[in-house]
């Protein structure tokens, strides 16, 4: 049933009263949140940007390992998921290089979401599932049907600052805010709350549980003194149904989903013109004119009246500021990733096609091609190396 625009008028004003995420500068007449209107703008958004190279750089890339085929396959390998591939010229590059080596596969390809790589895995028309990090329900789906966890590869990075292909996120604050820096933990008790456990996968962690004394709301509780110390924290969030949301709320509040009671989201919507407005970017111009607001953001869409603070995991540092070169070697917290997940019993051997596809990806000529699409960025040799040793 399709409504009438007067409906989301009225729902985009309610959001924008009751603090839901709207950019102060768009008037509530101009909004449509209709789902597929929304799907519609971002597809639109995408376009056009095809066989552009954002980062030309060069990498050493002398450490990866050549590919070499272990032995010739033959036969169709299904690819079902995220499009972060095809998108830009990277499958193309992938499908001609692969077939030099190995002429006897072909690639069936579907690449629209990554919403379709497991269940694709699981109902057995997948052979890789391309996604993000796998969210509860799909990890549990998985477990309950095979008895045993998916083989997750971490096959690709993701970008720097290149918006649509996964780029870092950061933490971001309005220019003139004093803090630099901060913890993981400090970034718990900023955007979550008491909780009494976590979750890592679907195992219940209790030794997560934390109190409300560990809540951080002002920004004297962060150091800051004067005319700061008792100034309310305002905290900014993309939206909590979307995966970077599941990712943050894993890598920061322990996956308890306990979120800041005045968390304030920013949803996509569709503005008057039919273009696409995206949640994370009316975020950041939000903060800029908030001098107590705390977010996070794709690093891509930052300003000059904001900017990203360097993360610690240790209370002790060392504290990391998101470059180009830490978002590629992986040490900055909250780098991106592609994954590619396949359904191998523990135990048992790879699917040698599947095997040699992954061994190629991670491989200097796969990396190479990465290099070459400069979209996203080439993975570091150690992370190679970890994901290789998974389909030995």
């Amino acid at each position: 049933m399709r409504l009438p625009s007067q409906y989301f008028v009225a729902l985009s004003a309610a959001a924008a009263l009751a603090g839901g995420g709207l950019c102060a500068q768009t008037p509530a007449s101009e909004i449509n949140r209709d789902a597929l209107a929304v799907q519609r703008a971002r597809t639109a958004h995408g376009e056009g940007i095809t066989e552009k190279r954002f980062y030309t750089r060069a990498w050493d890339l002398s450490a990866l390992p050549a590919y070499v085929p272990e032995q010739q396959v033959s036969g169709v390998l299904r690819l079902r998921g995220n499009d972060v591939l095809k998108r830009g010229q990277l499958l193309k590059f992938f499908t001609e290089d692969f077939h030099r080596f190995q002429p006897g596969i072909t690639l069936d390809i579907q690449l629209t979401t990554s919403a379709i790589a497991l269940p694709s895995l699981m109902t057995g028309v997948a052979d890789i599932g391309i996604g993000r990090h796998l969210n509860f329900m799909e990890l549990l789906g998985f477990q309950r049907t095979f008895g045993y966890d998916p083989l997750q590869i971490d096959a690709l990075n993701g970008a720097f600052d290149v918006l649509g292909w996964n780029p870092a996120w950061v933490i971001v604050l309005q220019k003139d805010n004093p803090i630099a820096r901060l913890t993981v933990k400090q970034l718990d008790g900023i955007f979550g709350a008491e909780r009494n456990g976590g979750w890592v996968g679907t195992t219940w962690h209790p030794e997560f549980a934390r109190g409300p004394e560990e809540n951080i709301r002002t920004w004297g509780q962060l150091g800051l003194t004067g005319e700061w110390a008792d100034k309310p924290i305002h905290v900014y969030s993309m939206p909590l149904q979307y995966d970077p949301s599941n990712t943050f709320c894993r890598l920061v509040i322990k996956g308890s989903d306990k979120w800041n009671e005045k968390l304030r989201q920013y949803p996509q919507y569709v503005r008057a013109d039919g273009k696409l407005a995206i949640g994370a970017e009316e975020l950041v111009k939000d903060i800029a004119n908030d001098p107590y607001a705390i977010g996070w953001s794709d690093l891509g869409f930052l300003t000059p009246q904001t900017k990203a603070v360097a993360i610690a995991t240790a209370d002790g540092g060392p504290y990391i500021a998101p470059t180009i070169e830490t978002v590629q070697d992986r040490s900055y917290y909250f780098h991106s990733t592609n994954y590619f997940y396949i359904n191998r019993e523990p135990g048992k051997p790879v699917d040698p096609k599947v095997r040699e596809f992954i061994r190629y990806v991670l491989s200097r000529e796969g990396q190479e091609a990465v290099v070459h699409d400069g979209k996203i960025l080439p993975l570091p040799a150690a992370t190679v190396r970890e994901q290789l040793r998974k389909i030995e």
